[in-house]
């Protein structure tokens, strides 16, 4: 039949009770609070790296760093096709990178520097920070979001796509203000030219590219069924990234010592540009597998009509998505658009709570078959806004 003509669910819904109503103010208190102690920790971080480059060059630095990232993070955001991150997650993720990560990177890999210089000398030091400590203290700071998100949030955390998509914005905002010091350091001592072309040209993707290997391990444990794999692969995911991390710094150390870009050019060449396109890949087959969800679980509901053949072609297709958001915007303005788009992510949330389900995943909060209700009605309120009924 072509018309769904009523939701299969009852739409009335009971007033939560107290205690989850508690839990609820709870949870908004403890999340205003994290917010705070991030905002505070992000002061803390600018003024140190203030402190260390002197106020303009400071300014410099953060106008250098903050101008590109809006591109970076469009296009990260372009690879979430299928089923878009909630943007107070991706926010999340960005600003603990950018704020959180890097002031406890800053504290623990200057004290370790510190303890080396003491016993060691000042170049076993440097090469401690750069090969040994950076990369260990910089990824374990940067994953433990990944790792949050993954064991408190596993609704919005389905595969390799959701890995690498919060990965990168953690490794976005951390090299932002990473590259706020560099680059304000660069401009005090007059080689900004040299350090942009590294940092903003050569390797802006860096810290996202090492983050992602984290991401890809916690996103192959979220979307497989085998025990071992899901205790496996995060742990070499985080490894891989300690050591693609490592491997970086110590060419750049090398380059350093002996005066020569041929380390950093080999590393380059023959290391980060193969794991970026073998990372450009994976994201590649993961989107294929999240397409093969889509029209797996989202076929019976095309028998049933509760969505229409063409929106099912429009659902399971990246360049359908792409055209019907394109003609609804066409054909009836903001509102129409944002309706489709909606409806969109409708159908894909609905998708992966089934392959979830599927897949013996359990997740916090309302039952599953109430999940799925409230994700049919959903879909049939959008469709009907959608046909003008």
């Amino acid at each position: 039949m072509d018309q769904f003509p009523a939701p299969p669910y009852p739409s009335v819904r009971v007033a939560p009770p107290v205690r989850a109503v508690k839990r609820g103010v709870l949870r908004w208190a403890l999340g205003a609070a994290a917010v705070l102690a991030a905002l505070l920790t992000g002061l803390c971080t600018l003024w140190l790296i203030g402190y260390e480059t002197g106020v303009v060059p400071f300014l410099a630095g953060l106008i250098a760093a903050a101008l590109p990232v809006p591109v970076y993070v469009t296009l990260v955001l372009w690879l979430d096709r299928y089923e878009p991150e909630p943007p107070w997650m991706l926010a999340a993720a960005f600003f603990w990178g950018a704020l959180v990560a890097v002031f406890f990177a800053i504290i623990i890999n200057s004290l370790g520097v510190a303890i080396v210089a003491l016993l060691a000398g000042d170049s076993a030091a440097e090469s401690y920070g750069m090969i040994v400590s950076a990369p260990l203290v910089e990824e374990t700071a940067k994953a433990l979001v990944l790792f949050a998100l993954f064991f408190f949030k596993r609704d919005e955390f389905d595969g390799v796509t959701d890995g690498v998509i919060y990965a990168a914005m953690v490794g976005l905002g951390f090299a932002m203000t990473e590259n706020v010091k560099y680059y304000g350091v660069a401009v005090s001592e007059h080689n900004a030219l040299g350090v942009f072309i590294v940092r903003g040209v050569f390797s802006p993707f860096a810290h996202p590219l090492f983050t992602g290997m984290t991401g890809v391990g916690l996103g192959l444990a979220a979307q497989t069924v085998k025990k071992w794999v899901k205790v496996v692969a995060p742990l070499v995911g985080f490894a891989g990234a300690v050591v693609l991390h490592a491997a970086w710094n110590a060419s750049a150390r090398l380059t350093s010592a002996y005066e020569s870009g041929a380390y950093v050019l080999l590393t380059y060449f023959f290391l980060m540009v193969p794991t970026f396109f073998g990372m450009l890949l994976v994201i590649f087959l993961s989107l294929r597998r999240e397409g093969r969800v889509l029209r797996e679980h989202l076929r019976p509901d095309v028998l049933r009509g509760l969505i229409t053949e063409a929106d099912y072609d429009c659902f399971c297709s990246l360049t359908g998505r792409a055209g019907s958001t394109y003609r609804a915007f066409a054909r009836g303005g903001f509102s129409r658009w944002r309706a489709r788009v909606r409806y969109n992510r409708a159908a894909s949330e609905l998708a992966f709570h089934r392959s979830r389900v599927a897949r013996g995943v359990r997740t916090r909060g309302a039952a599953p078959q109430d999940v799925e209700a409230d994700y049919v009605q959903q879909l049939h309120r959008l469709r009907l806004q959608l046909e003008g009924k």
